[in-house]
């Protein structure tokens, strides 16, 4: 089958999530006019999030579901979701309902005269001294030193032309530049100023470590970028797929 658009979002213990994610989505894909899919990647859930994702496949036949063995991170749910996407356009998005499906229609018309299309969650729904500010510190630093600056490197709702993400050889970690990435394979990047809801369920999973593992990626970020497209760069797999519903 053709498909246009993918959809792929990383889960990891994010049952109460799931429903409302799948409902908001799935209006909202239906009304673009192009063949689409969602693909939800189970990191390794300890929670009900499974049987959730489960009860949606059977539901919508746009959906499928790739189950990973246990938690390998979000770097291996994206590339397990770039390497099961049949779209031309892939779209990131996480799982925490703080990103909003309804800005989808717009950052996918723009990809269609740019390759990527990054998010800036110009006004941020996360606590200002711990998620705020250390994320403006970071995105300033990985600008300087990747040479492809934004204003949100942390967004998750990103829109790549296929050709651009997969062929990339992922690293744990790197999803966070995957811009930065692609684009030394010709990308024209943009940034688009998306919106950003409070988190209604659960916990974040991430926090000031996180900020600290950028800092210190940015010694090794310009060869990791080099690594990420060199053909002859050998990756040890990321992931173990545990089961897939389709």
């Amino acid at each position: 089958m053709s498909v246009e658009l993918s959809v792929v979002i990383p889960l990891y213990n994010e049952e109460p999530n799931v429903a409302p994610l799948h409902a908001e989505l799935s209006a909202i894909i239906t009304a673009i006019p192009v063949t689409s899919e969602i693909i939800l990647i189970d990191d390794g859930s300890t929670d009900g999030t499974f049987e959730v994702l489960r009860r949606i496949q059977k539901s919508d036949p746009r959906v499928r579901v790739v189950r990973f063995a246990r938690n390998f991170g979000q770097t291996a749910a994206f590339a397990a979701g770039f390497a099961y996407a049949r779209g031309r356009f892939i779209v990131t998005f996480d799982g925490d309902l703080q990103n909003d499906p309804a800005d989808i229609p717009r950052l996918l018309e723009i990809a269609r005269s740019y390759d990527i299309v990054c998010g800036w969650r110009k006004d941020r729904k996360d606590d200002f001294l711990t998620r705020y500010v250390p994320s403006v510190i970071a995105n300033r630093l990985v600008g300087m030193v990747s040479g492809v600056p934004l204003h949100d490197v942390g967004c998750s709702l990103k829109v790549f032309r296929a050709e651009m993400v997969k062929p990339l050889k992922l690293t744990p970690g790197m999803h966070r530049y995957l811009p930065q990435l692609a684009s030394q394979i010709g990308g024209r990047v943009t940034e688009v100023v998306v919106n950003h809801r409070p988190r209604r369920f659960g916990q974040s999973k991430y926090g000031l470590s996180r900020t600290f593992r950028v800092v210190s990626d940015l010694f090794n970020l310009r060869r990791l970028m080099r690594e990420a497209v060199d053909p002859t760069t050998p990756v040890p797999p990321l992931y173990e797929v545990a089961e897939v519903l389709e």
